[in-house]
């Protein structure tokens, strides 16, 4: 019954983080369209825009922190792996589970910062300094967003790790395909 209600929630929590990096991809090709049309119309045209600048960095924002708890659901993050390789798989889920715990930590951190700047920029309409000058409060929004989903998957994580400490089997069987 456990191993059920465990399963499932990890499972949703993949489903959710899988669904979310996916959705993220589909900026990088809008991403790469207004870097190109910058180009041409500043080197070409002659004409650079106002917003194309401010909008490809707020898209690789987005791109990069929606992504990384995509990026921690197919285990793609630095690991140190002289000395993770050369331990056993229980020591490997003990240096998971500090690891995690300390990422959480951390993530809980800018999420309350997150919400203190996006606060900030509400109420007194904080704009980036530029000429276009779009508000900033989305970028605070999607920070909290992001973080939401990495401590999800930090915690779906955990979840598993616990339940191979304890039983000495994995939680859920990983498919060939990684989903």
């Amino acid at each position: 019954m456990l191993k059920k209600i465990l399963t499932n929630i990890c499972v949703s929590i993949d489903w959710v983080v899988r669904q979310a990096g996916r959705t993220a991809a589909f900026i990088m090709p809008v991403l790469a369209l207004v870097v190109a049309f910058e180009v041409f119309s500043r080197y070409i045209l002659g004409k650079p825009t106002i917003w194309a600048f401010d909008l490809s960095l707020f898209m690789f924002g987005y791109l990069a922190a929606l992504g990384g708890a995509y990026a921690q659901q197919k285990r793609a993050h630095i690991n140190v792996d002289i000395l993770y390789l050369k331990v056993s798989h229980r020591t490997r889920c003990v240096f998971n589970l500090i690891s995690f715990s300390l990422a959480i930590f951390f993530l809980v951190i800018i999420v309350m910062m997150s919400l203190g700047k996006y606060e900030e920029a509400i109420e007194f309409d904080y704009r980036r300094q530029s000429e276009w000058a779009p508000p900033m409060f989305h970028f605070w929004i999607m920070m909290m967003i992001a973080c939401g989903l990495f401590i999800a998957q930090l915690v779906r994580d955990m979840l598993a790790e616990m339940y191979f400490l304890l039983t000495g089997h994995a939680l859920i069987e990983e498919n060939s395909d990684g989903n």
